[in-house]
Order: C-alpha cells, then structure tokens, then sequence
C-alpha cells in the first residue's frame, strides 16, 4: 500500500475559491484504494459548510513550539480521510484568503502544523503532493527542521504549480520571523547543484514561499504539458523561469481532468432538461430557451448564444474582449451572457454593455454553481480568451455539455482544445494565437458563420467534444506514472 498525502488550501467539497480545490477534490477519489492510501490535509476554516463541520471528530491537540495551538479534527468522505488543521485565530471568517501579508503568516502556520500532526495521527506518508504556494512551505520544512527526527526521513515531496502569478512574496524579515526557518534558507548563493546564484527563499530584497518548495521539492507538477513549458520562458515565468529551466528534468505537465459525475449533462439536476450526445440537438434547444427566459433574453433557439463564465481578472483576456465587444454586440444576432465576480472594472465593464445592449447582454455579476451548469447546458459557444492558462476547467466542462470553446492557444486551452479545421472536418473548437482583440473578434465571426449557415457541421463540432474523455481517468495515471518512478 502505497501512502500519499495531498496538503493544501482547499478543497471541495468543503471549500472553493477555484481551480485548485476541485482537483484536490476529486484526484485523491480517483486511485485504486487497494494500491493507494491517498489522504488530505486542508486547514479547518470557520466558513466551512456546517454539514460538513458537525460530521468532523476531534483527534486531540497540542502546542507547535510549545506556544501555537494545533487542534486535529478528521472526517472520512467518499472512502478518503481528510484531516483539518484546527486554529480559531488563524482560520476565523467568512472567507478563507484575507491580504497576503496575513495569508503568509497563516499558511507558514498551516504548513509546519501538517508536518507536525503526522506522528500524531499515525500516518507516515511516502510522498506529500504540495499545491501551490499556501504549501510551499512543506517541502522546505521537512528538509531543514523536520530533518532530524527520524520520522520524517526519507519522505519525498512533489509541488504541483497551479498558477505561477501567486507565489507568496513579502519582505525577508517578516517571512522569516513568521516562518523561523534558518538563517541559510534566506542566504543567496544556496543553489549549487543548479549552478545558479539564489537563494532558497530570497530573490533580491524579497522571499518567496513558492519559490522554497520549488527548491527543495523533489518533483515539480504543473496542470499542463504546455504550460510546463509557457514557465520556462522569461514571458511566461514570472520571474522563477530560471530557476523552472535547472529544474527541467523533474518537471512533468499533467493536465487536469473533470469529475464526470458531477458535470454530467445526462444527470445534472441543476439543468432545465437532460440530454446526452444522441439528443443535444433538440434538448439543448429547450435549455437554451429556459435560459433566456430566466435571464431577460429574447427568446429563441435560432440566436447563436456565447457565454464567458469566470473570474473577471486580467488573466482572463477580458481587456481584449472590451476591445471588441461593441463589434460583436451591433450586429444583433448574437446574445452575450457572463457569469462572475472580480476587479471592479470588469464587473463595470459588462454592466456597461448590458446597459447599452440590453436585449443582447446578460451581465451576471455573481458566483452560482446553478446557474454556471444552466449555462453550460445551454448556450452553443464558450469564451476562454485568457492572457495565459494554466490547464483551465471551463474549457473541459463546456466539452462535456456540448458547448463549442472559443480560446486562445495557451497552456492547458491548447493542450485540450483541438481548432475546427473545416475541411478535414476536425477539431472540437475554434482558437486563435496571439493575445490579439481582431484576432478574438475574427474567431467570434468565424463560430457564428459556422453556427448560422453550416449547422451540420457544428452539430460535428458539438459530436465531437462531446465524445472527448478529460475526466480524471487519464490525468490519474500519469500522476500513478509519477509516483512509482518517485518510489522506484
């Protein structure tokens, strides 16, 4: 039996802020429980679902240091264990990020607390998979402080890179008061078997908590193949794509899956009507014309309809779809509907042209899982113009519902959507290259054209993505693959 240990911020079902905690979620559920013993560790924040929170067992306590609390509370889900670092003043609130000058503070606590409930809870894993920077901290603890306790000896690490922007930055003197890591962790000139003059966690006047656990992380994941190689380059790395090049040869790209029994539009109790691959060319017509009617929207199931579903941030190329977006609006035969929360000026920015399109725009400035799966199941096209993108869910979930992506070409959107090549008669979406708004807008024509005068051959488009399996499946063998060449 194999043991591995999954440590991070989030995870769903008990709490979401994106990306991350769905596949925290879902990968562990994924391994043969025969072979594997996958557990998680997750900090017990106070905005937990209280469904979850009374189902919880205390496990006992103690003192980090002899100073810091660390309570142990412990629930089984689905066949997997999950542990909850236990903390009132560092996981109070309504939500479980505040501003990263606390967030560091917290999560320095979070990482050296799971290391030290381990014995307590008598599991020694083999391997501990680290997600981003809220964990980054693991791999460096286990490798300077932990070291001389025999427990901890031998365990080997993996950090998963989820999105390389939030990397977990402040001053040297703060995060090495919060932290009490040794002097050496912070002294520059560390990295001798990369031939590179930088510290562990120092880079100039400011340390980084990704950067530790992608020092002494012993392999390095990211959630795709293209974007594993996107980092490696100075536009893509965000400043750690020196140090990603010396660690090339630990770096694997896995791409992230979906779980297909939540996003499955034959079941989802949250769509008007179910529908399978042999019937979306009727039902999602009925979806659709729900969907308008409870939006405001002209009702019709011959108007082509394109939906962005996302955070409202700049990585989400919304600058380049405001570039456009009168273009796309004066024509008439197009409705636009957006789901989401983010920057002030983006949430403005769809107010705006709902305001100025009404009977074409839908701005739904909020998060609602329900109306997210509505959405899928109902519209033809899904927008992902990113900036950059890690793997990206959106993409995969659209697939899975029938719902044709329009993406740009960049990390995981390139890797998972194949561009419609009209006279082959291929692809399962339509994409562009360079972070471009004409290039944006020609690709939005180019789906409409298709959709309004060669409906056959979306109805291709649709077969096609449809029979594309990015559930969990494959991801979780090569993420197998990983572990067994750890473990020899």
């Amino acid at each position: 039996m194999k043991k591995i240990l999954f440590v991070a911020s989030e995870c769903v079902p008990f709490i979401k802020t994106g990306g991350l905690a769905d596949v925290v979620g879902s990968l562990p559920k994924i391994f043969n429980k025969k072979e594997y013993d996958v557990r998680v560790i997750i900090p017990n924040y106070e905005c937990i679902k209280s469904e979850y929170k009374s189902k919880m067992k205390d496990l006992g306590n103690f003192y980090l240091d002899d100073i810091v609390y660390v309570g142990i509370k412990t629930l089984k889900l689905d066949g997997i264990q999950y542990y909850f670092i236990d903390n009132e003043y560092y996981f109070k609130g309504e939500v479980p990020y505040y501003d990263l000058f606390q967030d560091i503070e917290r999560f320095a606590y979070f990482s050296k607390a799971a290391l030290s409930i381990l014995p307590v809870i008598d599991f020694r894993p083999e391997i501990i998979h680290c997600h981003d920077w809220q964990a980054g901290l693991v791999p460096v603890y286990l490798n300077s402080i932990f070291q001389g306790n025999e427990f901890y000896c031998g365990i080997r690490t993996i950090m998963t890179v989820h999105n390389l922007r939030f990397q977990g930055k402040w001053n040297v003197a703060h995060i090495q008061g919060v932290t009490r890591l040794p002097d050496e962790c912070f002294a520059p000139g560390r990295l001798v078997s990369l031939n590179q003059d930088m510290g562990v966690l120092r880079e100039h006047r400011e340390a980084n908590l990704l950067r530790g656990g992608l020092v002494y992380s012993d392999y390095i994941t990211t959630v795709s193949n293209t974007y594993a190689g996107e980092i490696q380059t100075p536009y893509y790395g965000e400043g750690l794509d020196d140090l990603l090049r010396g660690r090339s040869d630990r770096l694997w790209g896995i791409v992230n899956g979906i779980d297909y029994k939540v996003y499955n539009p034959e079941t989802d109790e949250d769509l008007y009507f179910n529908y399978s691959q042999k019937n979306f060319r009727t039902m999602k017509k009925k979806n659709k014309k729900k969907l308008q009617e409870e939006l405001g929207l002209e009702v019709s199931d011959k108007m082509f309809t394109i939906a962005i579903i996302s955070r409202l941030t700049d990585q989400k190329g919304l600058d380049i779809v405001d570039y456009v977006m009168d273009r796309i609006c004066a024509s008439g035969d197009i409705q636009f509907i957006v789901l989401g929360t983010g920057d002030g000026r983006y949430e403005d920015m769809f107010r705006y042209y709902q305001g100025k399109y009404p009977n074409n725009v839908s701005a739904n400035i909020c998060y609602s899982d329900a109306l997210s799966h509505k959405i899928y199941g109902s519209v033809d096209a899904m927008l992902v113009p990113s900036q950059f993108e890690p793997c990206g869910l959106t993409q995969l979930m659209a697939l899975r519902y029938g719902t044709v992506p329009i993406v740009r070409e960049t990390g995981g959107l390139k890797d998972t959507v194949e561009a419609y090549n009209e006279f082959e008669q291929t692809g399962t979406g339509f994409s562009f290259a360079n972070y471009n708004g004409d290039e944006l807008f020609d690709q939005i024509e180019y789906a409409k054209s298709t959709f309004y005068e060669q409906k056959a051959k979306w109805n291709k488009i649709v077969d096609r993505g449809m029979k594309t399996d990015w559930s969990w499946d494959y991801s979780a063998g090569t993420y197998k693959a990983l572990y067994d060449e750890i473990l020899g």
